[in-house]
């Protein structure tokens, strides 16, 4: 694949490094609707990103699941009750406090997350196959540094299996209890 030249002028202009963000964000969302399209009639593309935050916080209760998705508990617990009657999900007992119930993912759950994790990640090594070397040195670079004004951290090595799935950031480590 031949490289490409950078036009003159370009390296300070916001709204041509915008305008490459915005097409490599389209590439990137067609890269995920494809790898949940083989669970989409079963999962939503916000129900599986509930089923990602049970992932990496593990058993949480609903106000702390609508907060960390920025949803209304209401909207939680419909999605909730929309995981639990597919098997993705179920409640449990809070063990330090029996009144609170937890909400975490069943093993299918936990299998589906991997599932579209292990397909997103091939369709984006193939797309990354197709750079050279140097390309994909540049690519580390300005990615790291744009995660990094995003506040976003890297997202886990393929045999990292205790990170954030799909790279979404979440505040401290998975706590049962949190509020």
């Amino acid at each position: 694949m031949p490289e490409r030249e950078t036009p003159a002028g370009t390296m300070d202009d916001v709204d041509v490094v915008t305008r490459s963000v915005l097409t490599a964000s389209r590439l990137l969302v067609g890269v995920s609707a494809r790898s949940l399209a083989a669970v989409e009639e079963r999962v939503t593309l916000p129900q599986f990103r509930m089923l990602v935050v049970l992932s990496t916080r593990g058993a949480t209760k609903l106000v702390a699941l609508a907060d960390l998705l920025q949803v209304a508990p209401s909207t939680a617990m419909r999605m909730v009750d929309r995981l639990i009657a597919a098997g993705l999900a179920d409640r449990k007992s809070n063990p330090a406090n029996r009144r609170e119930t937890l909400l975490q993912l069943t093993e299918e759950g936990r299998r589906t997350v991997a599932d579209v994790t292990a397909r997103r990640r091939t369709a984006i090594a193939e797309i990354v196959e197709r750079l050279t070397p140097t390309q994909r040195l540049a690519l580390i670079e300005a990615l790291a540094a744009f995660n990094e004004a995003g506040g976003e951290p890297l997202a886990p090595a393929q045999d990292d299996t205790e990170s954030h799935p799909l790279g979404w950031a979440m505040d401290g480590p998975p706590v049962a209890g949190d509020a």
